[in-house]
C-alpha cells in the first residue's frame, strides 16, 4: 500500500510540474506582450493628457473624436463592443475566440477619448488588450475550453497588474471578477504568473511610470475607529452603487433616444465639451490623477466626487472608450477627503480607504481591492482598508459596472434564490416586477 501511495504521489507531482512548465511558458508570452502593450499605452495616455492640457481648444473637437470612435465600432468592431463584459461572457459560455481587433480598437478609442476631453479610465483598456492578446494563444496552442478559461483570466490579470503596477491585486482581481462571491482557484498560479510577468515587462521598458500615493497618517485601531471605518464603508458602497447605476442609466438612455450608434458619442461629445467650457475647468475630465494626489494632502471641494461621477458615467454611457477604475479612484479618494468633516479619522487614511473601497463596491472584488490598498499604501493601513472594502462590497448591493458578472454567492440571505444570474438578468427581473 505504501508503494502504491508513493507511486501515486510521484504521478501527481509530475502532473503538477508539467502544469507549472506549461503555464509558466504561456504566461511568460502573455505577460511579455501585455506588459509591453501596457507600457506603450501608459506612455501614449500621458502624452495625450499633457497635450490636451497644453491645448485646451482641442476639447471642442470631442464630438469629432466621438464620431470616429462610434463609426469604428459600428462598422468594424461590433463584435467586440461589449468590452470587458465580452471577456466575462466568453469565460462562462465559450463561443469563439476574442477577435484581436479588440486590442487596437479600444487602445485607439481610449486615447482619443482622453486626448479630446472625455472622462474615463485605463483599466478597461488594459484588461481588454490583455484578454484579446491572451485568447489568441487558445487558437495557437489548440487549448481546451477548460484551459481557455485560464487563458482569459491570465489576460485580465496581466492587463490589470501592468497598468496599475499592482501584480498581487491584478492576479486576485482576475480570479475574483468572473463570479460574484467565488474565486477561481484552478487558475490561481497562472493568474499570479501572468500578473508578475506583465508588471515586470511593463516596468522594464522604462517609458512610463505609475503614480505613487501615500497615506501619511493612520489611526490607532480601537472599537471607535472600527465603527467609523464601517460607517465610511457603507457610504463608499452606496456611492459605488450610484456610479454603477448612473453608467447603466446613461447607456440605456442613449440607446433608447439615439438609434444610430455612431451618433451617441457625437451628441455626448457636444454636451461634454459645452459643459467643460461653461465650467472653465478640466478637473473632471481625463484620469484626474492630480486631484487624486491632492485628496491625500489638502481639503477639496465637497462636490468633486459627484461631478466626477457624473462626467465619467455620462462619458462611458455615451459610447466613449476607457475604463472606470481610475475615475472610481478619484471618486473614492475625494469622497474620503470630504468625510473628514464628520468622521474623526486622518484625511489621508479616509482618502486611501475611499480610493479602493468605491472600486471594490463597483466591481464586486473586495479581496483584490484590499490587497491593492496594501500594495499601494502599505500594511499599516491594511485593517482599515479591509473593513472599508468589504463593507462597501456588501452595501453596493447586487449591482456593478460589469453587467455580465454571475452571482455565485449572494451577498445576503434575501438573495439566496438569485444564484447563477448575471447582473443584467437580475436587473431585468427587478424591472419586470
Amino acid at each position: 500500500m505504501d508503494k502504491i501511495k508513493k507511486i501515486f504521489l510521484s504521478f501527481e507531482q509530475s502532473f503538477s510540474l508539467l502544469f507549472l512548465l506549461k503555464w509558466g511558458f504561456i504566461c511568460l508570452l502573455i505577460g511579455a506582450l501585455t506588459g509591453s502593450a501596457s507600457a506603450v499605452f501608459l506612455w501614449t495616455l500621458e502624452w495625450a493628457t499633457n497635450y490636451r492640457e497644453a491645448n485646451l481648444w482641442i476639447i471642442a473637437l470631442l464630438p469629432i473624436s466621438g464620431l470616429i470612435i462610434g463609426l469604428s465600432y459600428h462598422y468594424y468592431g461590433e463584435s467586440v463592443v461589449k468590452g470587458n463584459n465580452l471577456l466575462i461572457e466568453e469565460f462562462h459560455s465559450p463561443k469563439k475566440i476574442i477577435p484581436f481587433k479588440m486590442a487596437p480598437l479600444v487602445f485607439i478609442g481610449t486615447i482619443l477619448t482622453h486626448l479630446f476631453g472625455g472622462s474615463a479610465g485605463r483599466e478597461g483598456t488594459a484588461v481588454q488588450v490583455g484578454g484579446a492578446i491572451a485568447d489568441q494563444f487558445t487558437k495557437i496552442f489548440k487549448l481546451s475550453d477548460f484551459d481557455r478559461k485560464i487563458v482569459l483570466i491570465t489576460g485580465i490579470s496581466a492587463g490589470f497588474a501592468s497598468v496599475f503596477g499592482t501584480p498581487l491585486a491584478g492576479a486576485i482581481f482576475a480570479l475574483e471578477l468572473m463570479v460574484i462571491g467565488r474565486i477561481r482557484f484552478e487558475a490561481i498560479l497562472p493568474s499570479f504568473l501572468a500578473a508578475v510577468f506583465a508588471n515586470y515587462f511593463c516596468d522594464v521598458w522604462q517609458i512610463s511610470h505609475h503614480t505613487h500615493y501615500t497615506i501619511s497618517r493612520v489611526s490607532d485601531l480601537t472599537p471607535t475607529t472600527i465603527l467609523w471605518s464601517l460607517l465610511a464603508g457603507i457610504i463608499f458602497g452606496l456611492v459605488s452603487m450610484l456610479f454603477s447605476k448612473s453608467t447603466h442609466f446613461w447607456g440605456t438612455l442613449f440607446k433608447k433616444r439615439i438609434k444610430y450608434a455612431p451618433l451617441r458619442p457625437v451628441i455626448g461629445g457636444v454636451i461634454l465639451a459645452f459643459v467643460v467650457y461653461l465650467m472653465g475647468t478640466t478637473k473632471y475630465i481625463g484620469l484626474g490623477v492630480p486631484t487624486i494626489v491632492d485628496a491625500f494632502n489638502i481639503n477639496l471641494n465637497s462636490y468633486d466626487f459627484i461631478l466626477k461621477l457624473l462626467f465619467t458615467s455620462f462619458t462611458l454611457g455615451a459610447g466613449f472608450k476607457g475604463g472606470e477604475v481610475t475615475p472610481l479612484f478619484f471618486i473614492g479618494a475625494t469622497l474620503g477627503n470630504v468625510l473628514v468633516w464628520f468622521i474623526p479619522m486622518p484625511m489621508p487614511l479616509l482618502a486611501g480607504m475611499g480610493f479602493v473601497a468605491v472600486f471594490a463596491g463597483a466591481t464586486n472584488t473586495p479581496i483584490a481591492c484590499t490587497i491593492m490598498g496594501i500594495e499601494l499604501f502599505g500594511i499599516e493601513s491594511g485593517i482599515f482598508i479591509a473593513l472599508a472594502c468589504t463593507t462597501s462590497y456588501l452595501f453596493s448591493g447586487h449591482s456593478g459596472i460589469y453587467s455580465a458578472q454571475i452571482i455565485g454567492s449572494p451577498k445576503h440571505k434575501s438573495f439566496m434564490k438569485k444564484k447563477g444570474l448575471t447582473l443584467t438578468e437580475l436587473h431585468n427581473q427587478r424591472h419586470k416586477k
